[in-house]
């Protein structure tokens, strides 16, 4: 595919899983693309360097707002043009719902510093650059968890459903650069290796009588990105659970 031939994506927290699978995808239908890790450097790099595409890859903890707007800076210095960021870096730490004092005050903001306040802070810096561009257009990777009461924890659900809204409110205050969201239900990622009892009860009660896969997302992600009358859409890719529970 050619689609998106000489456009430039960033994809956050994209060294594994459902980050490192858009990645591919953007860059299989023609976009250069800045692969991104907190942590995870070598990985990261050969994401990068395994490619279709020139690109690159960048070391930066979107919680933090400099390395966010050096994130920004590096794709433009390289490529010259930002037309795609993929927001798809987040963090959890598991927390029974009905353990109140067990989520605390560390785990909430902590959840918050990179699920809401990071990405809302790399958007607001990439916005100046997607403007100029033909299609500008953000995609959010957030969850089912912030559409119904569940998730790996209150804070992580909390901030998932403020990534919802913020995706409907940007889309309307920022066109005519394109907002959209895709909610994963529980996919296969080294993240949720040992979710194995979140697994079986998917595998119960969803009508496709399984969990997703990484490429499931990315496929829904580079719809969004490619639909050009799109923005303000939230598009719940579950396997149907949030149909029946």
């Amino acid at each position: 595919m050619s689609e998106l031939e000489g456009h430039v994506a960033i994809v956050t927290g994209s060294s594994s899983g459902i980050g490192e699978a858009t990645a591919r995808l953007l860059s299989l239908a023609g976009a250069h693309v800045v692969v991104n890790s907190a942590k995870s450097i070598d990985a990261g790099n050969a994401v990068a360097q395994a490619l279709p595409t020139d690109s690159i890859y960048v070391q930066a903890d979107i919680a933090d707002q400099a390395q966010g707007d050096r994130l920004i800076d590096a794709a433009i210095t390289r490529f010259g043009r930002l037309d795609i960021l993929v927001n798809n870096a987040g963090w959890t730490s598991p927390v029974d719902h009905s353990d109140l004092e067990g989520l605390t005050d560390d785990i909430l903001l902590k959840t918050f510093e990179v699920n809401v306040f990071g990405t809302w802070w790399l958007t607001r810096s990439a916005m100046p650059f997607l403007r100029e561009a033909p299609d500008g257009n953000v995609v959010m990777v957030t969850s089912v968890a912030g559409i119904r009461p569940g998730g790996s924890s209150i804070a992580y659900a909390m901030s998932k459903a403020a990534l919802n809204h913020l995706t409907v409110l940007l889309a309307r205050a920022c066109g005519p650069v394109r907002v959209n969201a895709v909610a994963p239900g529980l996919i296969d990622t080294p993240w949720t290796e040992s979710y194995d009892e979140v697994r079986r009860s998917v595998r119960e009660v969803a009508p496709l009588h399984r969990t997703g896969k990484p490429d499931e997302i990315a496929q829904a992600v580079l719809s969004l990105v490619t639909n050009t009358y799109a923005t303000g859409a939230i598009v719940v890719v579950d396997g149907g659970v949030t149909q029946v529970r």
